[in-house]
């Protein structure tokens, strides 16, 4: 894409610089951390608790302990296990904070819990991963035409997460036993009808950290995967999984402008602020 095909005003475009500065937020004193014993990640806190979920889960393992698990009156403490063990262990945590009510949207998919040399320690519900605040991982995938638009997608209002708001033309959490690669082009199959001999066109352009407490859910912590990808003029993505209401194919300026305006999903608004400072040349009003 050719950066004079898309221009932005100087405040617009200092806007969204000053809104990517804020990607990674610190965590509220008020949270619980969660200290990891073991492995390469010994000592280090992998985790926050939500304080409204802390008397409910001190009462429950006080009554009935859960192996590998500690709970003190300053943390929550995991032993290191095998990863199968610790696995059951924090699945058996996890099913107590659902019946609790403490963990909605369940979705029988696993996400992984990987140190930063790639080694997999543990696998949990995804739903529960804000919960406790445990680092994940999802690809997002900017859509756009050479004419300088980019394509967008608008959640279903059945999603349990920002329904109705403006995503990428596809992103997902990454599973298990996906790599990003892996997941975008899953995603853009079932999100938006891309299919492979286009998908295996994604241009890996880099990664954002996002942090932030989520009212009533916990904490987010995921890398963020980013993905290009040009579409030919007459491409138009259909959805196959129910996730996605519909798509709008708008310019720069104006996802520029709904971002600002908080149509957006907070970590598609970041994706999208991102693709247009690498895309757009400021101009003066």
């Amino acid at each position: 894409m050719h950066k004079l095909t898309n221009m932005l005003t100087t405040s617009t475009l200092a806007a969204l610089e000053e809104m990517l500065q804020n990607t990674a937020r610190s965590t509220p004193q008020e949270y619980l951390p969660i200290h990891f014993l073991g492995g390469t990640r010994s000592g280090q806190v992998i985790g926050h608790l939500n304080p409204d979920f802390i008397p409910y889960l001190q009462e429950s393992l006080a009554k009935n302990p859960i192996s590998h698990l500690e709970m003190g009156h300053d943390r929550l403490t995991i032993h290191n296990a095998k990863p199968l063990s610790l696995s059951e262990s924090l699945a058996k945590l996890a099913d107590r904070m659902h019946q609790g009510g403490f963990i909605p949207g369940w979705r029988h998919e696993d996400f992984a819990w990987i140190d930063q040399n790639g080694h997999e320690y543990f696998r949990l519900e995804r739903s529960a991963f804000r919960t406790f605040g445990f680092q994940s991982m999802a690809s997002h995938i900017n859509g756009y035409t050479k004419a300088g638009n980019l394509w967008l997608g608008r959640r279903s209002e059945t999603k349990a997460t920002d329904p109705g708001r403006l995503d990428n033309l596809a992103a997902g959490g990454i599973g298990a036993d996906e790599t990003p690669w892996v997941n975008a082009r899953r995603e853009l199959w079932e999100e938006a009808g891309v299919p492979p001999q286009i998908a295996d066109q994604i241009e890996p352009v880099g990664r954002i950290h996002m942090r932030r407490p989520i009212p009533g859910r916990g904490f987010h912590d995921e890398q963020l995967y980013i993905y290009d990808l040009e579409l030919a003029e007459n491409f138009i993505p259909t959805n196959h999984d129910g996730e996605v209401s519909g798509f709008i194919e708008i310019s720069l300026s104006e996802a520029a402008a709904r971002i600002l305006a908080d149509e957006f999903t907070s970590d598609a608004a970041f994706v999208t602020a991102d693709f247009i400072l690498r895309n757009t040349k400021a101009i003066s009003v």
